[in-house]
This record gives structure tokens, C-alpha cells and sequence, in this order.
């Protein structure tokens, strides 16, 4: 005697995650049938494939720049569906100036995750702002004076902090006198 079995259901997909009732039915040689109801429980352990690139990122007027996980994704995919990508750091300012590692933890819809590191180059590219004002330098007894940067300095500034400021002279002389 030889039978033949069917069921309702043969191939599972994403969309068929967790717990699947199917029945299950064997036919013999009669034609007599018997079924019954079984559970498949489909599952995803696969974790996702993260790619990342190095990206390089200029701060802003304010000294400030921020990313998202599409400025670094690099084609991170999934056999199923990502639910989250998110960084350990998306906000840079001038303490950042230079390489910065940030990570991407990509998570699909059960429950796998797997990260990746990219470089985050920040960039100030932004000059200085120099506002000057006029002084006026009296000589002494020797007919000698000087200047300094921040007698001439008039509220310069720049979107990161200013570094240093000079002059290019600074010393001053009879043969000076005048408008210089």
C-alpha cells in the first residue's frame, strides 16, 4: 500500500516569521485521507551585513555638524527587514576637529544586529572673522613703542575658537610717526 502526503503550506518567507498552522494530509492508494494541524515556527538568525563608509564633514557657522545613517551607509542589507540603524554618535562640534569613530548598529525585525565603525573626519573650514580698530600708540622717553594684537583686536571671531592672533608689527619708532 503507498500513500501520498500534502500540506497547506510548503515555502516560508520573511513574511512568514513565527509560529505558521498548517495542516498536514497523507492520502492512500483508496483515496482514504486523514489530516492534521501541526505548527511551523519560522525563524530569522541571520544577522544583518552592515557597510559603512569614511566620510569627511565640514562644521557649520556655529562650530556645529551632525549625521545621519544615511551619510554613512554603504548598502547595509538584510534577508529580511532592517527595523532600526542607529549611531553611538551623530553630533560633532569644534572638540571634534579631526577623526572620529562612530559606529552604526543595524537591527532587523527579529531581534539580530551587528555594528560597524566608520571615520567621521570634522572640518573646520571656516576663517576667522578679524574686526580691527584704529589705536593710537604714544612713544616714550627712549622714542620707542609697541602694539599688541588684542589692544587692536575689535571682537574677532570665528566659528570655532581663535587660535592666535598677531601683528605683523608690532614695534614702533620716531620714524614712525604718523598714520601707520
Amino acid at each position: 500500500c503507498s500513500f501520498t502526503q500534502s500540506v497547506t503550506q510548503s515555502t516560508y518567507g520573511c513574511s512568514d516569521l513565527g509560529i505558521n498552522r498548517i495542516t498536514l494530509t497523507t492520502t492512500d492508494d483508496g483515496n482514504n485521507a486523514t489530516s492534521a494541524s501541526v505548527n511551523v515556527t519560522v525563524m530569522d538568525t541571520l544577522i544583518p551585513t552592515v557597510a559603512v563608509m569614511d566620510i569627511s564633514l565640514v562644521l557649520n557657522a556655529n562650530g556645529q555638524a551632525s549625521i545621519t545613517t544615511a551619510d554613512i551607509d554603504n548598502g547595509t542589507m538584510d534577508n529580511c527587514t532592517i527595523e532600526s540603524m542607529t549611531l553611538d554618535n551623530s553630533d560633532f562640534n569644534c572638540n571634534d576637529v579631526g577623526f572620529n569613530s562612530v559606529t552604526m548598529t543595524v537591527t532587523d525585525q527579529s531581534g539580530n544586529k551587528d555594528s560597524a565603525t566608520a571615520i567621521i573626519t570634522v572640518l573646520d573650514n571656516i576663517a576667522p572673522t578679524i574686526i580691527t580698530q584704529d589705536v593710537t600708540l604714544y612713544l616714550d622717553a627712549q622714542g620707542q613703542g609697541s602694539v599688541t594684537a588684542a589692544e587692536v583686536d575689535n571682537g574677532s571671531f570665528d566659528n570655532c575658537a581663535i587660535a592666535t592672533m598677531f601683528l605683523d608689527k608690532v614695534a614702533y619708532d620716531c620714524a614712525d610717526v604718523g598714520a601707520n
